[in-house]
């Protein structure tokens, strides 16, 4: 009996040696260790500087459809106003929210409304996550560098080679001819 109790004991002990010193470890770990993965939602169709500027007052619903694509809102109550909204969310970059509305008066176009729109190329660069700033390695070798890389001529090198081959005027059929 005094057997088991000694091995209890030293089994429980030894369980709490283990969760303490599991706790100890997790207290010097940084809080940006372990980051839960967030998956990019991109939702809407974008609508850049560039598209908004080819729009023109007097144009027709397809015009304005080729250059916007389809509206992402376009209601039942108000079929002379189409919606264009446009949100991105990527981890670690600041989440993007834009909004244009084209309205209509019979199927022209009256007015445009929206935010300020970012180009193409400013819309790519938003997507970048910024790089954190480290220092710039060294990109020049000295001479004695270069010499421990200097790879030995084979003893065959100065024989001339053949040229190579010409290449065929013609291929195989990619699939079999049916007869």
């Amino acid at each position: 009996m005094t057997a088991s109790l000694i091995s209890r004991f030293s089994s429980a002990w030894l369980a709490g040696l283990v969760l303490s010193a599991g706790l100890v470890g997790c207290g010097s770990v940084h809080q940006d260790t372990f980051k839960p993965y967030v998956p990019e939602v991109v939702q809407g169709n974008f609508v850049s500087k560039e598209q908004r500027q080819a729009l023109r007052p007097g144009m027709v619903k397809a015009q304005v459809r080729d250059i916007l694509g389809t509206p992402l809102v376009s209601s039942l109550f108000h079929a002379d106003r189409w919606d264009y909204v446009f949100s991105i969310q990527r981890q670690g970059v600041p989440a993007q929210h834009f909004r244009l509305t084209v309205v209509f008066k019979g199927d022209v176009l009256d007015q445009i409304d929206g935010d300020a729109l970012p180009s193409e190329s400013e819309f790519a660069g938003r997507l970048v996550r910024p790089r954190a700033a480290g220092q710039t390695p060294k990109l020049e070798a000295t001479e004695d560098d270069l010499k421990r890389f200097i790879v030995n001529k084979p003893q065959d090198a100065d024989v001339p080679r053949s040229a190579p081959l010409p290449l065929p005027s013609s291929y195989p059929p990619l699939e079999p001819v049916n007869r």
